[in-house]
């Protein structure tokens, strides 16, 4: 069996390290992941460098400090200070890349509520690069990563409009924030879903999977673009293009990564293609004990881990080390 999953570490950095090492470590461990796709690694400073030296400590003592480890950088070639997205991998990595406005331009628009006015179309920028990594199975196919974290639902910044950090001068510069993060949110889907088009294009049977902190529930437009299913595309020649839900294989009661004043949210995700749906064994979100995000003050409510539950599912690939092998890295 081999062993994917995703989790939103929750700017893990050097604000009270220990704790949250206690609080994260017993979780990553119990998800027994051989790949591993993380959202908000802070960088830290070492000399002229920044290094990724807080997750370094929370795998330290862990099989996962023998994992390969890949990193989104920023334009000097570091992690970036905050939010970067990391794939850890017991198997050997291939090759890596990073895509922000390579394959989406950035959309042109006119802000309608900025004061003072605007002089013109501006072009909207997603905050974060997505992460593409290829892993090397042991039958010599590839399995395509994508890691992704979309814009949070909460509204962008529109000048002269902001009171205070969440406290808005307008009704309507709220309004044109939410449709500039809503818009932001939705580029950086569609990039990820042309993304995974160019890998189909390759091999159609090939082996991909979209993890990560997609900020959207299972029928929200993000969700929609990344899965291209069926029923939206009105083709069912192109169903071997959608992406499956793995998320999907947890009862429904269970299905919850976020709660947000009592409210179940799935907003991580584990979406594969056909050639690897097909080998789904088994889908887990470890949401006992989650806490409510809603009022909480800081991580402290989540008990210094994460507001967010991991997700983590098993796929039946031959050739993949099999649990033998994963008992004695110890991982089992």
């Amino acid at each position: 069996m081999l062993r994917i999953a995703t989790f939103n570490l929750e700017n893990l950095g050097d604000a009270d390290l220990a704790g949250r090492i206690a609080a994260l470590r017993p979780r990553l461990l119990a998800l027994r992941a051989d790949v591993l796709c993380l959202q908000e690694v802070n960088g830290q400073k070492a000399g002229r460098q920044r290094v990724l030296s807080a997750l370094a400590a929370l795998f330290d003592g862990t099989p996962y400090a023998g994992y390969e480890i890949v990193s989104t950088l920023s334009a000097d070639g570091d992690p970036a200070d905050v939010h970067n997205l990391v794939v850890a991998s017991r198997l050997p990595v291939r090759a890596r890349s990073q895509l922000r406005h390579d394959l989406v331009e950035r959309p042109s628009y006119h802000v309608a509520t900025a004061v003072p006015a605007a002089d013109g179309p501006g072009a909207v920028e997603w905050e974060r690069p997505l992460l593409i990594v290829e892993i090397a199975l042991p039958d010599g196919r590839t399995l395509n990563i994508l890691n992704l974290h979309l814009r949070a639902p909460l509204a962008a910044p529109v000048a002269g409009q902001k009171l205070a950090p969440f406290a808005w001068r307008t009704t309507a510069g709220w309004a044109e924030g939410f449709f500039l993060a809503a818009l932001k949110r939705a580029g950086q889907a569609l990039e990820a879903r042309l993304a995974v088009d160019r890998i189909l294009d390759a091999d159609p049977r090939a082996l991909v999977v979209v993890a990560g902190d997609l900020n959207a529930d299972a029928y929200e437009m993000p969700l929609r673009i990344l899965r291209a299913d069926p029923d939206d595309t009105g083709n069912p020649a192109l169903a071997d293009r959608a992406l499956a839900a793995a998320e999907e294989a947890v009862p429904a009661a269970a299905r919850f990564t976020v709660l947000h004043g009592g409210r179940r949210l799935l907003l991580d995700h584990l979406l594969v293609s056909a050639g690897l749906a097909e080998r789904l064994v088994a889908t887990e979100i470890a949401n006992d004990g989650l806490a409510d995000e809603a009022g909480a003050e800081g991580l402290a409510g989540a008990g210094g881990g994460s507001f967010h539950a991991p997700l983590v599912a098993a796929f039946d690939l031959p050739g993949a080390v099999g649990e033998a092998d994963a008992a004695a890295a110890g991982i089992a």
